[in-house]
C-alpha cells in the first residue's frame, strides 16, 4: 500500500519513461492513486487561490467558489482522457481508457509537491524572492507537460513526432467537444423557453 501511493509514484516522476512502462506492463499503476494525486491537485489549488501571499495572488477571495475551482479541474481532466482515448483508439494507440486516466493522473504529481509548499512560503516572501515562487510553480507546470508527454508515448507505444501531433489533435477535440456541448445547451435552453413561452400564451388566451 505505501508503495502504491509513495514510493511508485515518487520513482516514476524521476524516471518517467521507466515508471511509465511499469505502469503499463507491470500493473504497478493504480487508478485510485492517480485520482487521489487528482484529489490533492484540486486542493493544492484551491489553498494557492485562497492562501498564497498577497504578492503572488491576485484572487479576490470574496468572488472564489471552491466548487467551481474543483470543476475547472476536474472537468478538463476527463475531457482530455475521452478525448485522447478517441484519438489514439482511431490512430491504433495501445493505451486504455484506464491507463490513460492513470498517466495522466501520475503526471500531476508535481503540481502537488510544489504548490503546497510554495503557497506556505509566499506568505513570507518579499517582493524581490517573488521571482523563485514563479520559477518553481513553471517548472512544475514544465515537469507535468514532460511527464504528460512520457506517459502518452509510452502507454501508446507512438514515436515522440506521433505523440506530439496526438496532443494537439486531443486539445483540437476537447475544444470541439466544449464548442459543441455549449451549442447543445443552448439549442435546449432555448427550446425550453419556446415550450414556456407557448405555455404561457396558451394559458393566457384560456
Amino acid at each position: 500500500m505505501k508503495q502504491d501511493f509513495i514510493k511508485f509514484p515518487l520513482h516514476l516522476i524521476m524516471h518517467p519513461f521507466d515508471g511509465f512502462w511499469d505502469l503499463k506492463y507491470d500493473g504497478k499503476g493504480k487508478a485510485r492513486v492517480a485520482l487521489t494525486i487528482l484529489v490533492l491537485v484540486v486542493i493544492s489549488v484551491i489553498l494557492r487561490n485562497q492562501f498564497a501571499g498577497f504578492l503572488v495572488n491576485f484572487n479576490d477571495p470574496r468572488y472564489l467558489n471552491s466548487l467551481t475551482q474543483l470543476i475547472t479541474i476536474i472537468f478538463p481532466f476527463f475531457l482530455w482522457c475521452v478525448s485522447n482515448w478517441a484519438i489514439t483508439t482511431l490512430m491504433d494507440g495501445e493505451g486504455k481508457f484506464k491507463e490513460i486516466v492513470m498517466a495522466t493522473g501520475y503526471a500531476l504529481l508535481p503540481i502537488v509537491l510544489t504548490y503546497i509548499p510554495m503557497t506556505i512560503a509566499s506568505r513570507f516572501m518579499v517582493k524581490e524572492e517573488t521571482a523563485f515562487y514563479y520559477l518553481v510553480t513553471s517548472i512544475s507546470t514544465i515537469w507535468f507537460i514532460a511527464l504528460l508527454f512520457v506517459g502518452m508515448m509510452t502507454i501508446h507505444q507512438f514515436s515522440a513526432t506521433k505523440t506530439i501531433i496526438i496532443m494537439l489533435l486531443t486539445v483540437i477535440v476537447m475544444g470541439i467537444i466544449v464548442f459543441l456541448g455549449t451549442l447543445v445547451l443552448s439549442m435546449m435552453q432555448q427550446i425550453y423557453e419556446f415550450i414556456v413561452n407557448i405555455y404561457r400564451e396558451i394559458i393566457f388566451r384560456t
